[in-house]
């Protein structure tokens, strides 16, 4: 399945996300349809159409403070092409700029050393937990895993249970599954 984007909005959602200068977007890929949004700043959220609205991710963005610029569809553009090329098994790193608003503290650190976990691999919850300095916070990586805002991208398919199994991701472990099977037959 190729991907398909889709970078056109209602008037209600244009001017909704015009006035919080997010540009919102949509793509349909193998997983399911993907719900973007990007600010001046870079990608600050994705999120699984199947498991959020449109009308959710823009109540957690409202809380936002952005700049008086409008949401420009152009800054979906490459996020869009990035993630395109990454189904099409043509893509292992993703180079992108990323709005980072969303998270900080200890889940921050979490997600930058879940950065480093290389395609087409995987860490445990544990081991999640000792490269971002915190070697007995297993679960609360797992939370941070579930609030991640740019899944995919922050590559929290990567990270498993101990034991091996999947567990979790975006409420269906079968997207997983076929996430890190598909790293692994394309890894170089």
């Amino acid at each position: 399945m190729s991907p398909t984007a889709l970078l056109t909005r209602t008037e209600s959602t244009l001017s909704e996300a015009d006035d919080l200068g997010i540009a919102l977007g949509a793509m349909d890929t193998p997983i399911g349809y993907l719900n973007l949004a990007a600010t001046s700043r870079g990608l600050v959220r994705m999120g699984f159409g199947y498991m959020e609205s449109r009308e959710d991710m823009m109540a957690e963005l409202a809380e936002l403070s952005c700049s008086g610029n409008q949401g420009d569809l152009a800054w979906l553009e490459e996020p869009i092409a990035q993630i395109g090329e990454y189904f099409e098994g043509r893509r292992q790193r993703f180079d992108l700029a990323l709005d980072w608003r969303l998270t900080s503290g200890f889940y921050r650190r979490v997600l930058d050393a879940l950065m480093t976990v290389d395609y087409g691999t995987t860490v445990s919850y544990g081991e999640l937990a000792r490269m971002a300095g915190s070697s007995r916070a297993a679960r609360a990586v797992g939370t941070a895993m579930s609030t991640n805002p740019i899944p995919l991208i922050v590559p929290c398919h990567r990270v498993v249970r101990s034991d091996g199994s999947v567990g979790e991701y975006g409420g269906r472990p079968e997207v997983k599954t076929w996430l890190i099977e598909h790293e692994r037959s394309h890894r170089g």
